[in-house]
């Protein structure tokens, strides 16, 4: 039985590279880079004036001159003036600095009157003062931008500085999820006493989504190994990426590993030594795409999904590791069986600055509800037992 450190490394290798793709620059948020971004001009492409006011020649005021008289009005998208000896340009923010100027008066510290902006008593500037200086960034040329970065709100906005209306992404994934099930029922259909309802699939939708992967649908199928075959088939012909719930461990209604060895889905690994999730199955389809056959249980399908299914898509994307986060264990941990342990946690700051992880009991790993107000889980590994208050550990947020 694999460990979860082997059983990672053995889904990332079986993962294939996604094509890229263009896509408008408004479209592109979330999704993975695969270009180069390089600055088209100098970053800001002229002297611009930082502060509504007057614009005038420092060596003027070094001079002893108090008042000037306003030449002309600047506002910003104006072309820029020539500063006359002794004047000063009524200026805007985002005005690009006049030619001859080199220091900028802010509104607050002037008086106007007939045409004459004069300083306040006392007042003196600097040179170059609320002067954002041309290239003072970065330089035209400069790389700004390096595939595999997941792109971020800040990044669309470097990426249209850059003069680029699109950019090359990774194509989305195409995931497909199928809850196995006889007793499941989806949210708003009539249930019996017997059944239960359908959880596990929406959630992993979502899951999906919240990092970037949303070309996802979700499909139900009863434990019936024809059904199975039919439903599995038909969504391998389209999807890059299959996930399974339920029907995975060794009972007689667990249909799916011979389901998919009849498709020609090639089985990497069945159980890893861990808890919750350790019936967990991987394998890959004929065409290559990789197949996650997640346990039924909800704690142990979602702690999977983000375990290995969300590391294997951003690879699959060409997207930069994580930097692993560390916590601080907020209460003693005891974890008995010889099996790494996925603890569910909530996050907390105190007030020197430490990130805390407070443990959250789930009763069992079917007690999704648990799940509900935690921030992820933490890593604790099976060489030990008892984990004491304090001790550092790795943060893995939903």
């Amino acid at each position: 039985m694999l460990t979860s450190t082997q059983a990672l490394e053995a889904i990332l290798a079986a993962m294939p590279s996604l094509p890229a793709e263009s896509v408008r620059l408004p479209d592109s948020a979330g999704r993975v880079l695969r270009q180069t971004v390089v600055a088209e001009r100098d970053q800001p492409p002229f002297d611009r004036v930082m502060m509504d006011g007057i614009a005038i020649a420092h060596e003027a005021f070094a001079g002893g001159t108090r008042s000037f008289p306003i030449q002309a009005t600047q506002a910003a998208g104006d072309p820029a003036l020539s500063l006359d000896p002794g004047a000063a340009i009524e200026i805007m923010t985002g005005a690009s600095l006049p030619e001859h100027a080199d220091c900028v008066i802010p509104v607050e510290r002037i008086a106007v009157a007939d045409g004459v902006a004069t300083l306040e008593d006392g007042y003196r500037p600097a040179k170059s003062q609320f002067i954002h200086a041309q290239a003072s960034d970065h330089a035209a040329g400069t790389t700004l931008l390096h595939p595999g970065r997941r792109i971020a709100p800040a990044d669309v906005a470097v990426i249209a500085s850059a003069g680029l209306a699109r950019v090359d992404v990774t194509r989305a994934a195409v995931t497909r999820v199928i809850s196995t099930g006889n007793e499941l029922v989806a949210a708003g259909r009539d249930i019996a006493p017997h059944q239960i309802r359908m959880s596990n699939g929406p959630a992993l939708v979502a899951l999906l989504a919240r990092h970037g992967h949303a070309d996802c649908a979700h499909d139900h199928v009863a434990d019936d190994p024809a059904a199975l075959r039919e439903a599995i088939g038909a969504n391998l012909d389209v999807a890059d990426v299959l996930i399974l719930s339920g029907g995975v461990s060794m009972g007689k209604a667990d249909h799916v590993p011979d389901v998919l060895a009849d498709l020609g889905v090639k089985v990497s690994f069945h159980r890893i030594s861990q808890r919750p999730g350790k019936p967990m199955w991987f394998g890959t389809a004929p065409r290559g795409q990789a197949v996650f056959a997640l346990p039924g249980n909800p704690v142990s399908a979602l702690v999977c999904c983000r375990q290995y299914v969300v590391p294997a898509l951003d690879k699959a994307a060409g997207a930069l590791p994580n930097t692993p986060e560390f916590a601080s264990l907020a209460s003693d941990v005891t974890f008995e069986p010889d099996l790494t342990c996925f603890q569910p946690v909530s996050l907390v700051s105190n007030a020197a600055g430490q990130l805390l992880a407070m443990p959250v009991r789930t009763n069992t790993s079917g007690d999704f509800t648990a799940l509900s107000g935690t921030d992820g889980y933490v890593e604790l590994p099976k060489e030990q037992s008892h984990f004491p208050a304090g001790t550092a550990v790795i943060v893995t947020r939903w």
